[in-house]
């Protein structure tokens, strides 16, 4: 065995990847990738935000009518949900820095409950309600009022935002569950904990979004 060999054999833990000098040089650059990955969401978000407040704009009546149309209280309790589950990820990624696995397990497994919740609502309540009174566009979307086409305008954002929303809270779904598979085979501790961190960041980027929204959404023209 080569020296360069043995001291790699000594000094690098097996979860350290061979390009790395240590842990901590590790743990910035997955932090750095994590934040770019992340301005490239805000960023394709922030146009999706700046075409809708465009349009809405353009046809502020129809999408005020639009957004009536919407169960606030549905929004309201997801939103509820949503920020349960930030504090549910925010302990999951504390309990990693401590290294207490059954608190990881055990805060990650809130944290998925919740955002299945979440989808449950979405799904079962809101747009299945949606698809029942045809206010889904390009599946025989109707509505009688005058701003009928700027209503159906406004549908295409919100199912169009929602969906992509909801796309990402089914992939933080598969990654916690990768994150709660490696926790009960004791996979992290105190010194390495960067992917839960890392899936924590991206967790509340997703709420942060919904967050955004909300009030863009459901809450257009106020409610009295």
């Amino acid at each position: 065995m080569t020296e360069a060999a043995a001291t790699q054999g000594t000094e690098h833990p097996a979860y350290l990847a061979h390009q790395f000098a240590d842990e901590a040089q590790q743990f910035e650059a997955a932090s750095l990738g994590m934040w770019v990955f992340l301005v490239t969401e805000v960023a394709f978000f922030g146009a999706l935000f700046a075409c809708y407040t465009i349009y809405r704009h353009l046809y502020f009546a129809g999408f005020e009518a639009g957004s009536r149309l919407l169960d606030w209280r549905f929004g309201a309790t997801n939103t509820a949900v949503l920020i349960g589950s930030s504090f549910t990820m925010a302990m999951a990624v504390r309990a990693g820095q401590l290294g207490r696995r059954k608190g990881i397990i055990g805060w990650l497994t809130v944290t998925m409950i919740l955002a299945v919740l979440f989808l449950f609502f979405k799904f079962n309540f809101e747009w299945a309600h949606d698809y029942h009174e045809r206010l889904i566009p390009g599946f025989g979307f109707s509505h009688p009022g005058v701003h009928s086409p700027a209503v159906q305008l406004f549908f295409c954002f919100y199912f169009f935002m929602t969906g992509l929303h909801a796309m990402h809270i089914i992939v933080g779904l598969g990654i916690m569950a990768v994150l709660l598979w490696m926790a009960m085979r004791g996979k992290f501790d105190s010194g390495h904990f960067t992917a839960i961190e890392n899936t924590g960041l991206y967790w509340h980027f997703v709420d942060i979004v919904w967050i955004f929204l909300f009030p863009l959404l459901y809450l257009v023209g106020g409610r009295y």
